[in-house]
C-alpha cells in the first residue's frame, strides 16, 4: 500500500509538470490481472475509480467488495468498464458499472439503456483510424452522440487509445479528441495510459487510465485484447 501511495505521488507530480491540476484529473486505477490487494491499495491511497477490461473479472471483484466493510474514510470502488461491450454480458454488468468507457455503437447503447437507464457512458473514438483498433470514426461522432442521448443515456465525454511508442503522434490524437469534445460540448476526456498520460494531460485530459505505473508489471493474459490502460 505504501508503494502505491509513493507511485501515486509521482503520478501527481507528472500531472502537475504537464500543466494539469492533480485535484481535477480523475485517475482510474486499472486493476486487470491484479488481485483484490491492488484494489485495496488503490482505495487506501485515495483512488476510488477502478477500471477493468474483462467482464468476468469485474463481476468477481465487484461481488467480493460488495460484501466487505471498508474502514472509515475509505470509499467504495466506482467501477469503470473499459473493455469491448459484449451485449450478452451487459445485463450482468449493469448493477455494478458506474461508467461504460468504450461505447462504439448505437446497438451497444441500446443494450446498456435497457438494463441501466440513465447510465453514464463515454464514446470510444478511433482518432488515428487504425484498422485493428476499436472505436467509432471521428466523422460518426455527432450522430452517435445524438443517438445515445436520445436513449436517455448520459454521454459524459469521449475516450481514446493513442498509438503506442510515438508521443508526438499521441499528442496529435489527444489534441484532436479534445477538439471534438469541445465541438460536442462534452467535458470528460478519458485519454492517456501509463506510457503517455502526461502527454494526454498536456492536451486536456480530465481522466487518465493507469495501472502499471501504480502496481508494476501485470501478469500476461493469454489471448488478451488490446489494452485500454
Amino acid at each position: 500500500m505504501e508503494q502505491v501511495k509513493e507511485r501515486l505521488a509521482k503520478v501527481h507530480d507528472k500531472i502537475y509538470e504537464a500543466g494539469g491540476d492533480p485535484e481535477k484529473v480523475t485517475i482510474v486505477a486499472v486493476t486487470k490481472g491484479f488481485g483484490l490487494d491492488a484494489i485495496n491499495a488503490a482505495l487506501e491511497a485515495g483512488i476510488s475509480n477502478i477500471g477493468e477490461n474483462y467482464a468476468q473479472e469485474l463481476l468477481s471483484k465487484a461481488e467480493n467488495f460488495s460484501s466487505l466493510s471498508l474502514p472509515g474514510g475509505i470509499s467504495k470502488p466506482q467501477w469503470h468498464y473499459l473493455g469491448a461491450i459484449q451485449k450478452r454480458k451487459v445485463r450482468k454488468l449493469a448493477p455494478w458499472v458506474n461508467m461504460w468507457q468504450a461505447v462504439v455503437s448505437l446497438g451497444e447503447g441500446e443494450e446498456i439503456a435497457h438494463w441501466q437507464p440513465g447510465a453514464s457512458v463515454l464514446i470510444e473514438v478511433n482518432v488515428s483510424a487504425e484498422p485493428t483498433k476499436r472505436g467509432c470514426k471521428v466523422e460518426e461522432l455527432p450522430m452517435l452522440a445524438k443517438g445515445l442521448r436520445s436513449m436517455d443515456l448520459k454521454v459524459s465525454g469521449l475516450m481514446t487509445v493513442a498509438p503506442p511508442g510515438n508521443l508526438s503522434l499521441a499528442r496529435q490524437v489527444f489534441r484532436r479528441l479534445a477538439q471534438e469534445a469541445r465541438d460536442l460540448g462534452l467535458e470528460c476526456l478519458s485519454m492517456g495510459m501509463s506510457d503517455d498520460y502526461d502527454a494526454a494531460v498536456a492536451e486536456g485530459a480530465t481522466m487518465i487510465r493507469v495501472g502499471r505505473v501504480l502496481f508494476g508489471e501485470r501478469p500476461p493474459k493469454i489471448g488478451s485484447a488490446a489494452s485500454t490502460e
